[in-house]
């Protein structure tokens, strides 16, 4: 039993050690001189260089496709996270004919690839004049987001008890403020880590980004990274200081609420 356990506390230290080892190296050579990063590679910091972070926000203006992140990624949790929430409540407490194929269809259309849609929202977001704007990403997003919401959500409100519901029911209670004052604070673990990985999804996303906007003002994160390249060379030094830049917040958020990401995320399951 102890050889067991001290198996599987080596076995989880290795696994975190090589999880763990790409976000040091890229922290590391980020401080380090470019020219140091193929010359004489190290795994321990010789000099604390932050000539990568200072031409980040004083050449780049990296804060543009942050602030551009922030704003698109918060808008479209915030207008898709209350939208899946009914959607999932109504899938799982009432009876909606056809309930498997509308959940079906749900998972259908996350499954397309996204360069099989581009054509047709490029058009739709040209004719409403919607290119190069957070409501142009927005609106996308919300496609890509809402099935996964839709998804967990639908999960977590089948396996919550009802007799709580049947109780305010009984005592005259609303569809509505059932909804507002019993399932939704019941069901908080799970709306935050929907949220928050809805967040990340859009904080993430590469491809409607490149596709939908048109120039550096509105450029997201990862966009704006890719879009370092020079015509000669990659300033390595630059793109890994950029990705630790935008680590920094998703990481922050993750260890902030961790307990609810992991609750949320399980309680299907230990309930089932």
């Amino acid at each position: 039993m102890r050889r067991g356990r001290i198996a599987a506390s080596a076995a989880g230290i290795l696994l975190l050690a090589a999880l763990a080892f790409p976000i040091y190296w890229m922290t590391i050579s980020s401080l380090s001189p470019e020219r140091q990063l193929f010359e004489a590679p190290s795994l321990l910091p010789r000099t604390l260089f932050l000539g990568q972070y200072r031409a980040l926000f004083d050449e780049r203006d990296f804060l543009v496709p942050i602030r551009n992140s922030a704003i698109v990624a918060a808008a479209t949790t915030a207008i898709g996270l209350p939208l899946a929430a009914l959607c999932a409540y109504a899938l799982a407490r009432l009876r909606v004919p056809g309930r498997a194929v509308l959940l079906a269809l749900v998972l259908a259309v996350s499954m397309f690839p996204q360069i099989s849609i581009i054509p047709p929202l490029y058009l739709a977001l040209r004719s409403l004049h919607l290119l190069d704007s957070y409501p142009g990403l927005v609106l996308p997003y919300l496609t890509l987001t809402m099935p996964l919401g839709i998804w967990l959500l639908t999960a977590f409100f089948r396996d919550l008890p009802p007799d709580f519901e049947d109780a305010a029911r009984l005592d005259g209670a609303s569809r509505g403020r059932l909804l507002v004052d019993i399932v939704l604070p019941l069901a908080a673990p799970a709306l935050a880590s929907t949220a928050i990985l809805m967040f990340l999804y859009c904080w993430n996303e590469f491809l409607f980004a490149l596709s939908f906007t048109l120039g550096p003002e509105r450029y997201t994160v990862p966009v704006a990274i890719a879009l370092f390249r020079g015509q000669y060379q990659v300033p390595w030094g630059e793109v890994l200081a950029a990705a630790v830049v935008a680590t920094l917040p998703v990481a922050a958020i993750v260890f902030a609420f961790q307990r609810r990401i992991v609750a949320g995320l399980t309680s299907g399951a230990s309930k089932g």
